[in-house]
């Protein structure tokens, strides 16, 4: 018997990396998911390898109408909808006075707006269904500061919390709503556009050696399960909450090896 037996779940941003990781383990784990995605015809594809576990629909999260086609497909496809994973995101890098307003304004509407259009398109499905599980997926960069991304950075702490203010209204309902902070994890968004994938992930494996208690980058299948966990009812006095899963990064500061000057 799975953890997620019975539940159906949508998962924007599920065609690759991290989302990928969590689609494969909610089936493994008995859920049916639908898997929501701009890159269209690679979600088919996810969704035809897993059979009838799976299903997929375009899914701009930016957009309103999207949301609720996705919403309406899943319920459709599968009677039902009690889990909801925000996944989708994006980033750019640039310095503070090199970020035009055009490229602050693409991230935010994708990693905050789009967060806020999922929430808030699930709701009625979820009253509904009786209950409810909704998982925003922020950073570890919702929780400090990193130089070059300051438009990430404004809209993962942004993530955390509208989840603690939706956690508040959604109790009622018998909807649940969490963050998970990942850390530096291999996935695909781990390259800025118009950098150098190879050059990003060694920066990112220094400056995790560096920081990290650790001392290793995280592995997205690390992520998904701390969302099975927070689809299934083993976390179900857990509401308004973060769940930090960085290798230690942020735990505190000095990092490992660094003189202690006390």
């Amino acid at each position: 018997m799975g953890r997620l037996d019975g539940r159906v779940a949508l998962i924007s941003g599920g065609a690759r990396g991290l989302g990928l990781a969590m689609v494969d383990a909610f089936v493994a784990e008995g859920a049916q998911v639908m898997i929501g995605d701009v890159l269209a015809d690679e979600a088919l594809s996810v969704a035809l390898r897993l059979g009838d576990k799976a299903s997929s629909v375009h899914l701009d999260v930016t957009d309103e109408a999207e949301w609720a086609d996705a919403v309406s497909a899943t319920t459709a496809r599968f009677g039902h909808l009690d889990v909801l994973v925000n996944n989708a995101g994006t980033a750019e890098g640039a310095p503070l006075w090199e970020t035009s307003l055009e490229s602050y304004r693409r991230v935010i509407e994708v990693n905050q707006v789009g967060v806020f259009l999922g929430m808030r398109s699930v709701v009625g499905a979820m009253t509904e269904a009786g209950r409810g599980s909704i998982i925003n997926i922020s950073s570890m960069d919702g929780l400090v500061g990193s130089p070059r991304i300051i438009s990430y950075i404004a809209s993962k702490w942004a993530v955390r919390g509208m989840t603690k203010a939706a956690a508040m209204e959604l109790a009622p309902r018998n909807i649940r709503v969490n963050s998970i902070h990942p850390g530096n994890v291999h996935t695909l968004l781990a390259s800025t556009p118009g950098q150098d994938r190879t050059q990003v992930r060694e920066m990112m494996e220094a400056a995790t050696l560096r920081h990290a208690p650790m001392g290793r980058v995280g592995e997205a299948s690390e992520i998904a399960k701390m969302a099975v966990f927070l689809a299934s009812d083993d976390s179900s006095y857990s509401t308004g909450s973060e769940f930090v899963a960085d290798g230690g990064f942020t735990a505190g500061y000095p990092s490992p090896g660094s003189p202690n000057p006390f």
